[in-house]
């Protein structure tokens, strides 16, 4: 990303704003609440467009606030679309994240760390380089905190990279960049 810059609602968010994120980086982006930290990773994501500078981005996976998960579908139908990127099968992504014993529960029954799980289940279908995680650590317990942590950590060390809006640490060893004053 090179000299961006962004205004929402007549509200400058950021400007000048400069990050090279390689093979094996990852960089949280903190922040007050309305700085700006989705907004630049769903520039990062190319879901917002609204924007001046350069943003060139490896092929990425995007994990939002929202887990992108159908209540009315279970874990293995919710992931079934994205069994076509490679990367892990669908069992063993949800294996990962420890949802082995839920995988035909309507994902609406499940409690929302149990969603977002599911949602973090996707970053392993496919080799996308580059992860964008929006947030990645909330509705998580103690394990599912670690979990993000290790699965984040096993990414870089694979040569991925990791662009994280965060109020609260990973707790890996990381960059940061702070967005507003």
């Amino acid at each position: 990303m090179t000299d961006l810059a962004c205004t929402r609602g007549g509200r400058r968010l950021f400007g000048g704003f400069d990050l090279a994120l390689g093979a094996g980086g990852c960089t949280e982006v903190r922040g007050a609440n309305g700085s700006g930290k989705s907004t630049l990773l769903r520039i990062a994501a190319g879901l917002f467009g609204d924007y001046s500078g350069e943003v060139e981005a490896a092929p990425r996976h995007y994990l939002g606030h929202r887990n992108g998960v159908s209540a009315l579908l279970s874990p293995l139908e919710n992931l079934r679309p994205y069994a076509h990127l490679g990367g892990d099968s669908v069992r063993e992504a949800l294996a990962r994240v420890g949802l082995q014993d839920a995988l035909e529960v309507p994902s609406g029954q499940l409690s929302q760390g149990q969603q977002r799980r599911v949602g973090l289940a996707r970053l392993l279908l496919g080799d996308k380089p580059l992860w964008l995680l929006d947030e990645p650590l909330t509705a998580l317990d103690a394990d599912g905190r670690r979990l993000v942590r290790e699965l984040v950590e096993a990414h870089c060390h694979c040569g991925g990279a990791v662009l994280c809006a965060t109020h609260q640490a990973l707790g890996c060893s990381v960059s940061e960049v702070q967005l507003g004053s």
